[in-house]
Formats: C-alpha cells, structure tokens, sequence
C-alpha cells in the first residue's frame, strides 16, 4: 500500500506567525495526542510511524515546520525544554530551536542517535521501538548482534521521523524532537503535519 501524499496547507509564514501568537498570549496546555502503542496500530494509522510522504520539501518547507512544532510544544509544554531539529539526510541542519528552560547538552546526543535509526532502518525512531519489544533495548541489541556500543548508536525512543517526497527515492530529511516523554516526542511530529498538511 502507498502512503499518502501530503500537500501544505498554509501560506508562507504561518508557523512563525503561530510561534509569535503563542509567545505573545500563551494559553492554557493542550495536550500532545499520543501515537499508538503497538508496531500494528502505528502501521496502519496516519500517526508517521513510517514517517510522512509530503509533495515537496524545502528549506521553507522545513522553516515552516519547524515553528509549527516550536508553537505546538509551547502550547503543550511550555515550561519543559525539548529540542527540534530537521535535517536532510547527508546532515545540514535545516532548522533548530528549542523550547522551555533546560536543555541539556545531551538533548544534541539524542537527536544524532534517533536519526541514525530512523536512516537506518526506513522508519519513525518510534516505531523501531515498537518492532523491538516495545522500547526493549536488550532484545534490540539481541536481535541485531549489536555489542553495547554499536547499540548505543541508535535511539529507539520517539522523536525521529523521515520525511520522504513524492516521486523521490528514499528518505530526504529527518525530523526530530527530544526532551519530552518519547510519545510526545513522535506525538509533537505527526500532530502538526496532520494538523497543517492535507
């Protein structure tokens, strides 16, 4: 089965106009909906447990992304921090914020790691966990004949989602949010891409 092709749905400017309504008149927390919990439920849902196909993806397209995601993460968190980054595939950043106090250095650490799984193996961070006993890392590293190390490469917690492009082969860039619980994580992504995108 295909996956569905996602076209924007707003003009250019919209998310930071989203980010700077946010900031200027915060409201109460909305929540983030969590995506489903089992590798089958994600599969089959339009929660980017494959990551999404988008008609087109550019710098822009990325700009704007990523401050939908900032303003969503101020309405749902506002006072916890979380990093958001997007890159293309052979690693210029393309957009890069964080919100709340507190970011750690170690947030960078897991941005890295849950993208190598996303390119490696052709799916959400979030859903590799999912194939791997829900988030098992010893049954992860088990599986794959992965020594401590190597396994440690890889981060199968929620957050990294591929971005692919119609008509193109292979994952062109890799969103990822760290520093909330891995279902917010994956949950910030998918919300706004199925809140903004058609």
């Amino acid at each position: 089965m295909s996956q569905k092709v996602w076209k924007r749905n707003f003009a250019a400017g919209h998310g930071l106009e989203k980010v700077l309504a946010v900031t200027k008149n915060p409201g109460p927390e909305v929540p983030i909906p969590f995506p489903p919990s089992t590798f089958d439920e994600l599969a089959d849902s339009d929660f980017g447990g494959k990551g999404y196909t988008l008609s087109s993806f550019t710098a822009d397209d990325a700009w704007e992304l990523g401050h939908l995601i900032h303003a969503r993460l101020a309405e749902a968190a506002p006072t916890r921090p979380a990093l958001v980054n997007i890159s293309t595939v052979q690693g210029p950043t393309l957009y890069q914020s964080v919100t709340g106090a507190g970011a750690l250095p170690d947030f960078e650490v897991w941005v890295a790691r849950k993208k190598r799984a996303v390119l490696r193996w052709g799916m959400s961070s979030y859903m590799v966990g999912r194939k791997f006993g829900n988030g098992d890392e010893k049954l992860f590293a088990q599986k794959l004949g992965l020594g401590p190390e190597s396994a440690g490469e890889y981060a199968i917690h929620g957050g990294g989602v591929p971005i692919r492009v119609d008509g193109v082969e292979g994952i062109v860039a890799v969103v990822v949010v760290s520093g909330l619980k891995q279902e917010e994580d994956h949950g910030v992504v998918a919300d706004v891409i199925r809140n903004n995108w058609v």
